[in-house]
């Protein structure tokens, strides 16, 4: 193989993981978010609605995202690494890896979209 075959499969296999990097970095950061907003939902819960199953709820939904979040950030590490060290080829085993995470983090979205949902809904109830 010439050398610039071989700097053009460097350079695509770069821009692939370049590509999952940035998406994943967009995952984290929603990740970050949903937190962010179950402080604010379990403040409410424990203010107006004190109900112990939503209260669980929102404990379930922070320890499904931090292990999400834990698995995604050593993900992350792993691009990292291939991005500077690796030489594989960016192939569909590669592709598939990353195609999993993406399904665990919709998974995740669903969820939580399903809980926020059925929170202000418990909310509406709630009359000044």
């Amino acid at each position: 193989m010439t050398s610039i075959s071989q700097h053009k499969i460097d350079v695509h296999r770069r821009l692939c993981i370049q590509k999952d990097f940035n998406e994943l970095n967009s995952w984290i950061n929603a990740m970050e978010c949903f937190n962010s907003e179950l402080d604010h939902f379990s403040v409410i819960e424990k203010q107006l609605i004190k109900n112990t199953s939503v209260s669980g709820t929102i404990q379930a939904i922070r320890r499904k995202n931090v292990l999400s979040m834990a698995n995604l950030c050593k993900y992350e590490q792993e691009l990292k690494t291939e991005y500077e060290y690796g030489k594989l080829e960016y192939d569909y085993s590669r592709l598939k890896l990353h195609e999993q995470k993406r399904a665990i983090y919709n998974k995740l979205f669903e969820d939580y979209n399903a809980f926020k949902n059925q929170f202000y809904l418990i909310v509406r109830k709630y009359q000044r």
